[in-house]
């Protein structure tokens, strides 16, 4: 059997974000593919997280820099090792290359960091985007751990944009897997049944925090020309901050967590997010999509959502354009009924399993098939390697010699 070894940068949470359901979709394409599942994380256990056994996955705690993650690896001899954000690929990247260098090693970017990290840059200077702005740290750093890679999967058309047109790197070394989904027929929640604005999302994710502000500014205007209409936010991990916004007076109310995000959004009106940066594609907007829940958003976050099939959602280029896009699609049944019925047509074409778990799957088997070692490595990429391996490993190798000297003091 096939070894996969999964090197997380937190246990996937499906129910807490976007990127914890397309992690479990990633890899239930692994598992068809006949994949035995490792999945290894140094993150604290959480209770939100779901139990991997149940999906015949094995989870195992590591420790970042210490040389047991070598000798454990090792003994593994996996076939393909994938690191979830090229942070992970940077602390572990240089252990997996000296334990285990046959071993083909794919990059899981979960969205492009220093292309988020530059829009929100941007939007603190009240400018737009150029690209310019991906000459940064972060952005060098991405790019060599994509690059140090065999391949990367990519979430976003328009990321494979930036990442081959503005940025150096081969198209033949990336890999656009979306979110998959199959087809969900259940039938949906009728308008009648409806009530209320919905937000939602992870509040520890910069973007989404932004997007509640947004909306606290912009719910007023909604209020006074709808003033029976609630807006209700959910999301995980809601800090003190963002309860203190709860407002019920006005209609505005942080709920936190959801039992059930399909619950909240199949049975609200209107999704409203007010994305003003990020980047990857929008969870809250592929489910409202899926539930019949038209929504209402910026450029930002219908980016790589809709493709050029009809939007079931309005996108609003200004603050006030937002808040009239919203009173309108609360009020004005027959357009609410045109964007939720093609909502689940539109993410079904858009993010087949069928079609991008197929694609995934000739990529690994192209490349698995057709590699014969090091050796194999493009020039650039084994030199990136090579200065990599030494700078990272005696830096790793330090921490651990400190943190060794602790404990032994500590006892």
């Amino acid at each position: 059997m096939k070894t996969l070894v999964v090197i997380g940068y937190v246990w996937p949470e499906p129910d807490s974000s976007a990127a914890g359901s397309r992690m479990l979709q990633l890899l239930a394409v692994f598992r068809e593919e006949g994949f035995r599942i490792i999945f290894a994380s140094p993150a604290e256990e959480s209770s939100h997280a779901p139990d991997l056994r149940d999906a015949g996955i094995e989870p195992v705690a590591i420790r970042l820099n210490c040389s047991s993650f070598n000798d454990w690896i090792g003994g593994i001899r996996p076939d393909v090792v994938m690191f979830d954000r090229f942070m992970m690929e940077e602390q572990f990247g240089w252990r997996v290359e000296e334990a285990c260098p046959e071993a083909l090693r794919l990059l899981d970017m979960e969205d492009m960091h220093s292309l988020r990290d530059a829009r929100h840059r941007a939007l603190r200077q009240n400018r737009s985007v150029v690209p310019e702005d991906l000459n940064s740290e972060l952005a060098y750093r991405e790019v060599a751990a994509i690059l140090r890679c065999d391949l990367t999967l990519v979430i976003s058309e328009v990321e494979m944009q930036w990442l081959t047109q503005v940025l150096p790197v081969p198209e033949d070394i990336l890999c656009y897997s979306p979110f998959m989904i199959a087809p969900d027929r259940r039938p949906l929640v009728p308008l009648s049944q409806r009530q209320h604005f919905v937000s939602i999302g992870n509040f520890r994710h910069a973007p989404n925090w932004d997007a509640v502000l947004q909306l606290k500014e912009l719910w007023p205007q909604i209020r006074a020309r709808l003033p029976q209409a609630e807006c209700h936010i959910y999301g995980a991990y809601p800090p003190p901050k963002a309860t203190q916004l709860h407002h019920p007076k006005s209609g505005f109310l942080v709920k936190g967590w959801a039992d059930s995000a399909t619950d909240v959004i199949s049975n609200a009106r209107v999704m409203l997010a007010p994305l003003r940066f990020g980047a990857g594609l929008k969870g809250k907007l592929l489910e409202a999509a899926c539930l019949g829940t038209p929504a209402v958003t910026t450029p930002i976050g219908a980016e790589g959502m809709y493709g050029d099939a009809e939007m079931p959602a309005s996108v609003c280029d200004s603050d006030q354009d937002f808040v009239e896009a919203a009173v309108a699609l609360y009020q004005d049944d027959s357009h609410w009924h045109a964007l939720s019925q093609c909502g689940p047509v539109v993410m079904e074409s858009r993010f087949s399993v069928d079609i991008h778990g197929q694609r995934l799957k000739d990529r690994l088997n192209h490349l698995m098939n057709g590699r014969t070692g090091q050796s194999t490595l493009p020039f650039l990429s084994g030199m990136l390697r090579h200065h990599y391996l030494k700078s990272s490993k005696y830096m790793s190798q330090w921490i651990e010699a400190k943190n060794r000297l602790r404990d032994e003091e500590a006892e």
